[in-house]
C-alpha cells in the first residue's frame, strides 16, 4: 500500500455507519411524534428574517427602505414590497397551521385560515406604525445622548427589539405563536433583548442599552415605561399539575403600571404589581407588589431560596 492509500485509509470517518445511525434516530423520533408519513415543515427562520426586514422597510421606508426613494416612488415601493411580503408571510403561516394539524398535504381549511390570518395581520400595520412612533419618541426624549429620532430608529437595539415585538405580538394573538416566537428569538439573537411575544406592552416604551433584558410571556407593561439593561420581569415559581408537569399559560409575570422606571440589573419576579409612577433602583430583587409612586432601592442583602429552575 502506497503512502497516499495508507493516509486515505486512516481518514475513513465511518460515514456510512454515521448516516445509518442518524437515519435510525430520525425515524425513531418521528415515530414518537406519530409523524412518520412525511412530517409537515416548520416555518423558516431564514424566510421570516427576510419578511421582518421587509416589513421594517414598509413601516419606515424613508429610513429603512431603499436608498434614494423620492416622494413619488415611496407609495409604489411600499405597495409592491408589501404585496410580496404578505404572500411570503402567508406561506409561513400556512406551514405553522399545517404543523399544528399534523399533516403537510393540501388542506382547504388551513389554506383559508392562513389567508384570513394574513389579511387580518395586514390591517394591523397602521396601528403598529403608530405605536412604534410613540416608542421612538420616548427613546429620543428619554436619552440625552440621542441627537434625533432617526438616530434612535436606525441605531438603538431597544427599538429593533420593540419593532420585532410589535409585529410578533399581533401574530401571537392571531393564532401563530410559533412564528411569533421565532420573530422574538431573531430579535433576541440580534439585540440581547428577550421579549416573549405574549407580553402586553403599552405605548411610549423605551429600553435603554437593553442587553440582558428579559420580559416574560404574561407580563403586562403600561404606558411610558422605561427599562435599562439586564432588567428581568420574570416568574418566581413554576407550579406543576398532579402529574408533575409544568402548568402552562397561568399569569406568573409582573404587572408594571404607567410611568414606571426600572434601572439596570433589577429583577422583578412573580405576579406582582409595580404601582404607577414608581422607580425601581438598580440591582433590586423584588418579589412583592409596591404602591404607586414608590422608590425602591437596595436596603440590605436578602437571601431567598428557589428550586426547580424558578426565578428565571
Amino acid at each position: 500500500m502506497n503512502e497516499i492509500s495508507h493516509l486515505q485509509t486512516k481518514q475513513d470517518w465511518g460515514i456510512d455507519e454515521l448516516v445509518k445511525k442518524l437515519r435510525d434516530l430520525r425515524v425513531q423520533s418521528l415515530e414518537v411524534r406519530r409523524r412518520l408519513d412525511k412530517p409537515p415543515k416548520l416555518p423558516s427562520r431564514k424566510e421570516l428574517q427576510i419578511i421582518l426586514d421587509g416589513l421594517s422597510a414598509v413601516l419606515f421606508p424613508n429610513r429603512l427602505g431603499l436608498p434614494d426613494l423620492n416622494d413619488e416612488g415611496i407609495d409604489y415601493f411600499v405597495g409592491h414590497t408589501l404585496d410580496t411580503l404578505l404572500r411570503e408571510l402567508f406561506k409561513q403561516i400556512r406551514r405553522e397551521l399545517q404543523f399544528i394539524s399534523g399533516h403537510g398535504g393540501i388542506d382547504n381549511v388551513v389554506y383559508e385560515q392562513a389567508i384570513g390570518i394574513t389579511r387580518e395581520f395586514a390591517t394591523h400595520l397602521p396601528d403598529i406604525r403608530a405605536i412604534l412612533d410613540s416608542d421612538i419618541q420616548a427613546a429620543y426624549e428619554g436619552d440625552p445622548a440621542a441627537r434625533s429620532s432617526d438616530e434612535v430608529l436606525v441605531c438603538y437595539p431597544g427599538i429593533t427589539a420593540i419593532i420585532h415585538h410589535r409585529i410578533a405580538h399581533v401574530l401571537y394573538h392571531l393564532g401563530t405563536p410559533l412564528i411569533a416566537r421565532i420573530i422574538a428569538e431573531i430579535a433576541h439573537s440580534t439585540t440581547g433583548i428577550d421579549i416573549h411575544p405574549g407580553a402586553q406592552i403599552g405605548e411610549s416604551f423605551f429600553i435603554d442599552h437593553g442587553t440582558g433584558v428579559v420580559i416574560g410571556e404574561t407580563a403586562i407593561i403600561g404606558r411610558r415605561v422605561r427599562l435599562y439593561q439586564a432588567v428581568t420581569l420574570g416568574a418566581k415559581r413554576f407550579p406543576k399539575d398532579d402529574n408533575g408537569a409544568l402548568v402552562k399559560g397561568n399569569a406568573r409575570h409582573p404587572i408594571v403600571e404607567d410611568d414606571v422606571v426600572v434601572y439596570a440589573g433589577a429583577t422583578i419576579l412573580g405576579r406582582v404589581t409595580i404601582g404607577r409612577g414608581s422607580t425601581i433602583g438598580g440591582n433590586v430583587w423584588l418579589t412583592h407588589s409596591v404602591p404607586p409612586d414608590s422608590n425602591i432601592t437596595q436596603a440590605h442583602v436578602r437571601s431567598e431560596l428557589f428550586e426547580g429552575g424558578a426565578g428565571i
